[in-house]
């Protein structure tokens, strides 16, 4: 039985006025707690995480696991949206995450992730760690500990496409401003459409998932609490008992995010990364 994981973490999104602090920081310490489970973990950082890396590595950690193989994938950067084009969005948009390189590649629409998480093998077992934006009302801002240099991890369409691609009736002015869209779907449509996945994301609809100073370091507060809370985890603790221990810290008065967890009543009471 492999344990095998896929860490990243996009700070640095050139031309897009959208560069964020902690999401390298998030990667590098999920990649710390997974190589303390005995997880086998690659990470893809920054300049290294473009569209065609992340496409890549995706498929290849799906493609080679086996029946009972445990797969870890977190990623923290910038989420989106964009109009969709195959009828399958109630709202009309699919979540997409923005890749270091969107400005000229584009960004990886959830039909994209669904297409690769169907193809696994029957067995395999996948949890989604999301600590950024999958869809317009949800967030992530990044301040400093005087509450300053606020940044949300929501990257409008008019930051990365052209101002000819962009469709005006649903994206607005385009600028470092734009305001996200209302009435988006919910963040686990992005990752929840086969079933056994199990999606643990940083905030619900409508909320901001924040980033800020935690012991000296810019670091996602999911992301610090999640770890936070795995340490104080019994080897038999289930993916239910793991959220209940994250609601402990938040939401919080500086982090008014409540984390939310996807999955089955079946997957919610399995033992965290069997």
């Amino acid at each position: 039985m492999a344990r095998k994981a896929l860490c990243i973490g996009i700070n640095d999104y050139p031309g897009t006025q959208m560069d964020l602090k902690g999401c390298v920081n998030d990667a590098n310490d999920w990649a710390a707690a997974l190589i303390g489970r005995s997880f086998n973990v690659s990470r893809l950082l920054d300049s290294h995480a473009t569209r065609v890396a992340i496409m890549g590595m995706i498929r290849g950690l799906i493609s080679t696991a086996a029946k009972n193989d445990s797969l870890v994938i977190t990623f923290s950067g910038c989420g989106t949206w964009v109009p969709d084009s195959d009828g399958d969005e109630a709202d009309g948009r699919d979540e997409a995450l923005c890749p270091y390189d969107v400005g000229s590649k584009g960004v990886i629409v959830d039909d994209e992730i669904k297409t690769l998480f169907a193809t696994r093998k029957t067995g395999v077992r996948l949890l989604m760690v999301t600590d950024s934006c999958h869809s317009g009302t949800v967030t992530r801002s990044a301040s400093n500990e005087a509450g300053a240099d606020t940044r949300e991890r929501f990257m409008p369409m008019g930051n990365w496409m052209s101002a000819k691609a962009v469709p005006r009736k649903l994206a607005g002015t385009l600028s470092a401003s734009v305001l996200r869209p209302t009435g988006a779907s919910r963040p686990q449509g992005l990752f929840s459409r086969v079933m056994g996945d199990v999606l643990l994301a940083g905030c619900e609809e409508g909320q901001y998932c924040s980033e800020g100073i935690i012991n000296g370091r810019p670091n996602g507060a999911f992301t610090f609490y999640a770890i936070k809370a795995l340490k104080t985890l019994k080897p038999d603790a289930t993916y239910a008992d793991w959220h209940q221990a994250i609601l402990k810290y938040l939401p919080s008065d500086r982090y008014p995010q409540s984390p939310q967890l996807f999955a089955s009543d079946t997957d919610r009471k399995r033992i965290v990364f069997a």
